[in-house]
């Protein structure tokens, strides 16, 4: 049996990038310290500070505000419904009830219930993949509830695996302005709230393992909409690189912070402040038009509701002809 780095009893995980093992108490130190120097490092927030944290009932998520709590900070839960059936469902659950035993607040936004569509809906109302109006939806509701709400700071949980796969994505098509952006704190400018990502430290591997010895009961099944989606495919490259050669993943992004985005960082300082939406109020660059989430409200909420399957085999068909390649729809029968 393996043994503890740090004090010499059982192991409950193995981390091959710190070329160690750690108990339950010392896993818990080592997830602690990370966030707390993220935290640090990048000004992220003080300890007076209201923080809203996006959850979504996925173990990084839970993990993030469970630790936010476990150091004192003031956090309160976003929670999202969007409408993807059984999966949306489970979700709440779970996040209701995480937020239920700890005594903590928890906000709820239905997607259908206050804006009159759901993702299935607005992706064949677009006839975009799912997680396009996914997006769009999350970054407007959580802009606007963290402003309604008056707290100081968004916090998301992308941790380390999330924000390399993102930077491998924009370096491969050399997306300066996408690489200019991709920092783990979006301070509060022109309109828009700070945003903050405290788990840049942290792996998914080590955010499971955070779970399990708290006994935090998640999501563990992906999002059914993002089946082949690119991001889990850069994910899987650089883990096959980072079994090779443990630590590859946080070399690449962390050297990037220290390194790159600095130097990246003029452009958006240059950016022009956005107008002001004329149907809801938000920051918008259309240029006197509606926002994108409130031409996609007018879309999709005029669309008749879609069931979740057949936006499901639409997207399944999509990544199977990513995969093999559209000449092989004869054969599919």
């Amino acid at each position: 049996m393996s043994k503890c780095r740090s004090c010499g009893e059982p192991a409950v995980v193995d981390l091959p990038r710190h070329n160690a093992n750690f108990c339950s108490v010392h896993l818990q130190q080592l997830c602690t310290r990370q966030v707390e120097r993220a935290i640090s490092d990048h000004s992220m927030f003080a300890p007076e500070d209201r923080i809203l944290v996006a959850v979504s009932g996925g173990k990084d998520s839970l993990a993030l505000w469970d630790m936010l709590i476990e150091l004192g900070y003031r956090a309160d839960g976003l929670y999202i419904g969007l409408g993807i059936g059984e999966y949306s469902e489970e979700s709440h659950r779970i996040t209701a009830e995480f937020a239920d035993t700890r005594g903590l607040t928890l906000h709820t936004v239905d997607l259908r219930a206050e804006h009159g569509f759901d993702i299935p809906t607005a992706a064949r109302a677009t006839k975009r993949v799912p997680c396009s109006a996914c997006g769009l939806s999350k970054r407007h509701i959580f802009d606007r509830e963290t402003r309604r709400h008056g707290y100081d700071v968004l916090a998301t949980g992308h941790n380390l695996d999330d924000e390399a796969a993102v930077l491998l994505g924009n370096t491969i098509r050399w997306d300066v302005d996408y690489l200019s952006r991709q920092s783990p704190v979006l301070p509060e400018r022109h309109g828009f709230p700070r945003k903050v990502k405290p788990l840049i430290r942290l792996t998914e591997r080590e955010m499971a393992a955070w779970c399990v010895v708290r006994g935090i009961d998640y999501v563990v099944e992906e999002c059914p909409m993002a089946i082949g989606n690119r991001h889990a495919g850069l994910k899987e490259t650089l883990n096959a690189m980072d079994e090779r050669s443990p630590g590859t993943k946080a070399s690449f992004y962390l050297g990037f912070l220290d390194r790159m985005a600095p130097l990246l960082r003029e452009r958006t300082d240059a950016e022009a402040a956005p107008e002001a939406c004329p149907s809801c109020g938000s920051p918008s660059s259309s240029d006197g038009m509606p926002c994108s989430f409130c031409r996609l409200e007018e879309n999709a909420g005029s669309h008749e509701p879609v069931p979740v399957r057949m936006v499901l085999n639409r997207v399944a068909r999509r990544a199977f002809d990513a995969q093999w390649g559209e000449e092989s729809s004869d054969d599919r029968g």
